[in-house]
């Protein structure tokens, strides 16, 4: 039987008067590849940013692995498991691919200040070895041939790649990718579809994604859960939640 990896019980956040998000709850196992969908505005990145420590709930409580995280900081729960892209490309633009995954291999090193800076024995092992992890993830990306590149240079597409590449290399147990298709092509869409059922099954690490692009939500999702307005509206598979009349009422209107 799968462990949990990620549950929210009753989160809410209260902006001012605003309250954002109410009352969300989700439970994703091990290995489940999840959709969280809405309409703009309808509070899903928020929901990110409380799962992942940008944001501290109102109300509720986050668990990863069975801790509870609820009062974490962002950095603390990427040791604990959890990771994630952002709408806006952020990566280090200057710097190399490789350079851009190894700097989430940081939080995994295990050398002192002393020996990184008298490069001992143990920085040098603890370097190779996250060179070598780095160099994996890239090869499963399809990124390995770009490895010296500055990531300002890859494509477009590529540099989503690299952004997912990067998440990876922290070892998480649950992925949150937010809009991760935003600006792609159909091919490049295409081409992310298999990147993302890959990373769930070479990674072993549950996808929690957040997507306007229906074709992929409905295509890779095992299941996925509808807000609208800060509240859940629906939970089902996707053929459940397209048929759903709430949801289409949702993203269409009367």
């Amino acid at each position: 039987m799968s462990k949990v990896a990620l549950k929210a019980n009753n989160i809410s956040i209260v902006f001012g008067g605003l309250r954002a998000v109410e009352d969300f709850s989700i439970e994703i196992k091990e290995g489940e590849l999840v959709g969280l969908i809405g309409p703009n505005g309808a509070g899903k990145t928020t929901v990110f940013n409380m799962l992942t420590g940008v944001y501290i709930p109102t109300s509720g409580t986050i668990e990863l692995r069975g801790v509870d995280v609820t009062k974490m900081s962002a950095h603390n729960r990427v040791k604990m498991g959890i990771s994630r892209t952002f709408q806006n490309i952020r990566l280090f633009k200057r710097m190399s691919v490789l350079e851009n995954v190894k700097v989430s291999s940081n939080i995994n090193m295990n050398y002192s200040i002393f020996d990184g800076i008298f490069k001992t024995k143990k920085y040098y092992e603890q370097e190779d070895k996250a060179t070598a992890e780095a160099m994996e993830i890239l090869e499963v990306l399809g990124l390995s041939e770009y490895v010296n590149e500055q990531a300002q240079n890859l494509p477009y597409g590529k540099q989503r790649k690299l952004e997912i590449a990067r998440a990876l290399a922290s070892h998480p147990s649950i992925l949150c990718l937010d809009e991760p298709a935003a600006g792609m092509n159909p091919i490049e869409t295409e081409e992310l579809m298999e990147t993302i059922k890959i990373v769930r099954e070479k990674f072993n690490t549950a996808v929690l994604l957040i997507e306007h692009d229906m074709k992929l939500v409905m295509g890779i999702c095992e299941w996925i859960k509808v807000i609208s307005f800060g509240k859940e509206i629906a939970t089902g598979t996707p053929d459940e939640i397209k048929n759903n009349k709430e949801v289409i009422t949702a993203y269409l209107g009367e």
